[in-house]
């Protein structure tokens, strides 16, 4: 057994670096601290994306297919400002009687979600 302590990020595999920043940082409106690094590293205030380019370790580029679930204030609010800058959605807001989501896709084609526990938080 080992003494894991937390998560400490997650890795987003990307095929094109500059076109990934530009969605996470312009589209998005997420932050990094260091968007000019060769691995972009994006804060979401518990759990940082991690932009990766696999080839560069000798790996394949495959998107992501488990869904990254994004906490907003408004689900709704937020799929239209999205949609408003072109980003596509996979079907309607789903309300499953304890949060929202609205699942779309990242500019590499990794899976993404919009999400909003109402139920619990408040």
């Amino acid at each position: 057994m080992i003494d894991v302590e937390r998560t400490d990020f997650v890795s987003v595999p990307v095929e094109d670096m500059e076109r990934a920043k530009r969605f996470y940082r312009d589209t998005l409106g997420m932050d990094s601290r260091n968007w000019d690094d060769g691995w972009p590293e994006i804060e979401t205030g518990n759990v940082s994306l991690y932009l990766v380019d696999p080839t560069r370790f000798g790996a394949s580029f495959a998107p992501h297919t488990a869904h990254v679930a994004l906490r907003v204030p408004d689900v709704a609010a937020a799929r239209e400002r999205l949609e408003g800058a072109g980003v596509a959605f996979d079907g309607d807001i789903f309300d499953t009687g304890v949060c929202h989501m609205a699942f779309f896709r990242d500019s590499e084609g990794n899976a993404l979600m919009l999400h909003r526990r109402y139920a619990l938080d408040g």
